[in-house]
């Protein structure tokens, strides 16, 4: 195989992982990821937001850079749930936590008003992915982690206004993502810093838990994010991000989702504890993950590209699988990257 042959292979790959950057302009590093590796999905934190004008230069920056590295325009990616977890600061509108939202007078109103806000705001600024809404049914007062980014203890409810905020957000040009897959309601510790366990049964998993997910997926989501938590009557092995039998077996083959199936990212304690990232990266595309997040560390980023890219040389069911997941996310491209800037 030529040096070109080997590029090509790496470039293919590239464009299945989503990276963030160091700082708020388009650096060296970024640059050489897509220059040598066909990265071309990105994600922005606090530490990339100075204003309104700097992030939609540097979302232009970022689409040039792809263009004339020969690559698809990029999907921008964004956390801007409202409350705990938002990554723009004022000017741009703060909203509230998800559940106030919910418990508001209105909560049908107060989530469409949020998704065609957000929606606005993330177009002005180039991004055209929102990792949002969370789809998590979370018990009141029970000390889950997840109770204020959750939409509420009812699946009908958290099914009814996920859905809601999805369908505003993807009508306005913004790809949204349901997450965590299969539910991470009921996670008492948080996978950013260690593996949850849930000791909820399959059934009731699968009736109340995947209610929401299963009617994102009726109405058109454009993704699912997978959950760093073992659920022991669903894969006792391994965490949900890593796992066939739950990303295959489950999302694919019993709920028939043919979207875009992204990690969550894979320098959480949660995979990184638990073992090597690059190998983490390479278990959960072969578990069924089409994007594979990778938040903070550019050289983990090409320690993973690279040896999943050896792995796939080797392996003709993996490169289908790549192929596969490559089609997925040029649908999701196609359908959203055009309606940045």
């Amino acid at each position: 195989m030529t040096v070109a042959d080997t590029k090509a292979e790496l470039f293919n790959l590239g464009q299945l992982f989503m990276v963030g950057l160091p700082g708020l302009a388009l650096d060296e590093s970024t640059l050489h990821l897509i220059h040598e590796f066909g990265v071309n999905n990105f994600i922005y934190f606090k530490r990339n937001v100075a204003n309104q004008a700097q992030l939609k230069f540097l979302s232009e920056e970022l689409n040039k850079a792809c263009l004339d590295n020969g690559l698809p325009p990029p999907l921008i990616a964004i956390d801007q749930e409202g409350g705990s977890v938002a990554r723009l600061p004022p000017p741009f509108v703060q909203f509230p936590d998800a559940r106030v939202l919910a418990e508001s007078e209105e909560p049908r109103k107060a989530l469409m008003d949020y998704a065609a806000v957000c929606a606005a705001e993330l177009k002005g600024i180039g991004v055209n992915y929102n990792l949002a809404p969370v789809l998590d049914v979370c018990e009141t007062g029970k000390g889950y982690f997840m109770e204020k980014r959750s939409l509420g203890s009812e699946p009908e409810k958290v099914a009814e206004l996920g859905c809601l905020a999805i369908k505003e957000m993807q009508a306005r040009g913004i790809a949204a993502c349901g997450k965590h897959f299969p539910g991470l309601g009921a996670a008492v510790v948080d996978p950013h810093f260690e593996l949850p366990y849930v000791e909820k049964t399959e059934p009731d998993i699968r009736l109340n838990d995947l209610l929401p997910f299963r009617q994102a997926i009726d109405r058109g989501v454009a993704s699912i994010m997978t959950s760093h938590t073992i659920y022991r009557h669903l894969d006792p092995d391994y965490p949900a991000t890593l796992s066939k039998k739950i990303l295959t077996g489950l999302l694919r083959n019993d709920l028939d989702y043919k979207g875009v199936i992204i990690t969550d990212d894979l320098e959480m304690g949660a995979i990184e504890k638990e073992g090597n990232l690059s190998q983490g990266a390479l278990q959960a595309f072969g578990a069924g993950a089409d994007l594979l997040l990778i938040c903070h560390s550019h050289e983990k980023v090409i320690d993973a590209v690279t040896k999943t890219t050896a792995a796939i040389k080797k392996n003709p069911q993996l490169k289908a699988r790549m192929n596969e997941s490559i089609e997925r996310v040029n649908i999701m491209r196609q359908r959203f990257s055009g309606s940045g800037l």
